[in-house]
């Protein structure tokens, strides 16, 4: 969707989300070098970081500290090519645990130089303070992005009318309710539309848009107004000639932002009222309406449970109109 056309305004945190995101990378990257330089010095100076940290130069010591170097090495090189990534993070929290509990083994070690093994005890219990608190932070942002990132829907129907005819129609948003089911009304005062709507749990819910993009017999792009709503909705509507002259194809793209993010909409959708599910019906809808100018209700739909097949009170006194 086009910048303008967003549903919710990006603009208002920009700074503070970049600002979180660019300490969130500093701290990844920075726990990557690190790793890449203790790795390097485990895997090709074995020798030098065991007398360093007070282990008996021995074999089993070189190796066991290669291989640690080794898992330090994919550490660094994991936050450096994925610094968002809380999964790298962690390990290196698992790496440390590790670890500490391998130096403290080595203090019972009568070869070992047990003030050095301390020493170096309490700095990597120091690293993995600082490991779990990155680890911590990076999850919480990670799921913070999931579950509360604005929503987007992306529907596309073809009808057997010419653009200039689907465009025509929409456009007069006072049309809008004969095939959205959830809307109520939309009034359209001074380049504004009040749009009311039916909300969860017999509620109604009541905002302000404006059109923001209008290329006649093209497309037609909106946004709610700010501060009129509490869930920031907009969309674009794009009206495109279908192959073999067969009508029109209409794409319908939404962006909002429910209360509580995706888990507010996923509750939503457990009763039937998130947009996703609202916008495939409501241009089934549409194509209908068009194409007969009327919606077109399944008898199933009408009456619920076993009953005998006939017309609504409705569609019989329109089909007595028609005679």
């Amino acid at each position: 969707m086009e910048q303008n056309t967003l549903l919710y305004d990006k603009q208002a945190n920009a700074i503070h989300r970049i600002g979180q995101k660019e300490r969130g990378r500093n701290r990844s990257l920075g726990l990557g070098l690190f790793s890449l330089g203790l790795g390097f010095a485990q895997v090709f100076a074995p020798a030098a970081v065991a007398k360093l940290i007070g282990l008996p130069n021995r074999r089993g010591s070189r190796l066991a500290l290669r291989l640690i170097g080794a898992r330090e090495l994919a550490s660094g090189f994991g936050l450096l090519s994925q610094p968002r990534a809380a999964g790298w993070v962690w390990g290196r929290v698992a790496g440390d645990a590790l670890d500490l509990v391998l130096l403290a083994d080595a203090l019972s070690s009568r070869r070992a130089v047990r003030p050095r093994v301390a020493a170096a005890a309490a700095a990597v219990a120091g690293v993995a303070a600082l490991d779990a608190a990155s680890a911590a932070r990076a999850s919480r942002d990670s799921s913070a992005r999931h579950w509360t990132a604005p929503i987007h829907v992306l529907k596309s129907i073809t009808v057997n009318r010419t653009p200039a005819e689907v465009y025509a129609f929409w456009r007069d948003l006072q049309n809008l309710p004969t095939f959205m089911r959830h809307l109520e009304s939309v009034r359209v005062d001074n380049g504004r539309s009040t749009w009311t709507a039916k909300g969860p749990a017999g509620t109604r819910v009541e905002w302000q848009a404006e059109i923001v993009r209008d290329s006649p017999n093209e497309a037609i792009a909106w946004k709610s107004v700010p501060g009129t709503t509490a869930v920031p909705n907009g969309g674009v509507v794009r009206f495109v000639p279908a192959p073999g002259d067969r009508g029109t194809e209409i794409h319908l793209e939404l962006a909002y932002s429910p209360p509580g993010g995706a888990i507010g909409a996923a509750f939503a959708k457990l009763f039937g009222e998130e947009p996703s599910q609202q916008v495939a019906g409501d241009l089934r809808r549409l194509k209908q309406v068009l194409e007969t100018g009327e919606v077109v209700h399944s008898d199933a739909s009408i009456h619920p449970g076993p009953h005998p097949a006939r017309p609504t009170a409705d569609r019989a006194i329109i089909m007595g109109a028609r005679k």
